[in-house]
């Protein structure tokens, strides 16, 4: 059989898997389908697929299939996080920048303190902190993700809970979105390479001086010369931020950043971004999958101590984001009932947590195993939202922002 054949049969595996399940199990009320295809990633990965039907595996997810999807799903994660980077209304946030500031330091750094925490002493023990990276890398790496909001997930399940376009619903934005750049931030901070700190120089100049040509450039074209212009910008930045060291996600992000919303029509982002979610970010999730690890190499305990591994990062996370937003509550004083649901709601992650940790991944700061730990939290966390906030939003009065 040939390798387009081959190509194809995975393709429909991808999509069609995910799919049948969430559909015939009606799932939607705790795992929405985003969320199914990341486990259905996870299933059709090495661990558990990979051990099950070996020969099937390898047949159909062999080197030269997986180079062909890795293509399509570097593509597809670098426009999603580009809208997610358009979208963000820092302006929103900094009208309210008190209450806005306060609140999203408190969910973001006491889950990170946690989540360090748990870290400092789960990665004393070998097996979990990849070749490249330092203990401290590492430890404020997971810290980071165990503090995560995935925005496009949040929009998402707001849309399904029929909250995002009231005043509350901007308010749980306005507390992601600051969160949201602090996460690539972090991560920046994490990739700085003292080796290439000359080119990571370079490119922050040279992204700021082409920020305002490109910026200059969007004022004076029409819309759809935008989207045209939009795909060659985040080409090139990718390129750039890729080159000096921090990761083409990172530039990613930055270059959707950088641009008004605005400037596109709020019905093609949002049909953009559902256009990505339906057609190239399953093959993501899967490439995700496969990437997972259960304890094969030098991890005493094997899948056990993966699973153990996620539960206690799963601990650190909930406790702390609730109790961090719990503070900001009090000292804002929300009414009650206000700061569980915004702490259950901003503990959504999948996708951009993902995101950040596969970078970690890719530049071996972190080993498989802790990267399939973070990745079963991620799930964890988001399959828990709908069902624990649904019958906490008769409580509150959406009116209010």
């Amino acid at each position: 059989m040939g390798l387009t054949e081959i190509y194809l049969i995975a393709l429909t595996v991808i999509l069609a898997a995910p799919y049948l399940v969430w559909r015939l199990l009606r799932t939607e009320h705790w795992a929405p389908l985003v969320v199914v295809q990341i486990i259905g990633g996870i299933l059709l990965g090495p661990g558990v697929l990979g051990r099950a039907a070996p020969d099937f595996h390898a047949f159909v997810f062999n080197p030269q299939v997986m180079t062909a999807l890795n293509g399509v799903a570097w593509w597809a994660v670098m426009m999603f996080v580009f809208v997610a980077g358009v979208e963000l209304d820092l302006s929103n946030a900094w009208k309210r920048r008190g209450e806005t500031s306060l609140t999203a330091a408190c969910a973001l750094l006491t889950p990170l303190l946690f989540g360090a925490a748990a870290a400092a002493v789960l990665l004393r023990s070998p097996g979990w902190i990849g070749p490249n990276g330092s203990y401290p890398q590492a430890v404020l790496g997971v810290g980071m993700a165990c503090a995560v909001t995935a925005l496009p997930i949040l929009v998402l399940l707001m849309e399904k809970l029929e909250i995002f376009r009231t005043p509350f619903g901007q308010r749980l934005l306005r507390y992601a979105s600051l969160d949201d750049v602090a996460i690539w931030g972090v991560l920046a901070l994490i990739l700085v390479d003292w080796e290439r700190v000359s080119r990571q120089g370079i490119f922050l100049v040279g992204f700021a001086i082409a920020s305002f040509v490109i910026r200059a450039l969007f004022k004076r074209i029409n819309e759809m010369d935008r989207w045209y212009v939009s795909l060659i910008w985040l080409a090139a930045v990718g390129f750039a931020a890729d080159w000096s060291g921090l990761h083409f996600m990172v530039g990613a992000f930055l270059a959707g950043v950088v641009l008004d919303a605005h400037w596109f029509t709020r019905e093609k982002l949002d049909g953009f971004r559902e256009f990505l979610l339906l057609t190239v970010m399953p093959v993501f999730f899967l490439s995700t999958g496969l990437r997972t690890n259960w304890g094969a190499g030098s991890l005493n305990g094997g899948g056990i101590a993966v699973i153990g591994a996620a539960l206690l990062f799963l601990v650190a996370s909930v406790v702390g984001k609730l109790a961090g937003v719990h503070l900001a509550g009090k000292l804002l004083r929300w009414k009650k009932g206000e700061a569980s649901v915004i702490g259950w709601m901003l503990q959504t992650k999948a996708l951009i947590m993902i995101i950040f940790v596969n970078v970690l991944l890719d530049k071996k700061i972190i080993t498989a195993e802790t990267f399939t730990a973070l990745l079963l939290m991620a799930v964890m966390s988001t399959m828990l939202t709908v069902p624990i906030v649904k019958p906490r939003l008769a409580k509150i009065d959406f009116n209010e922002g």
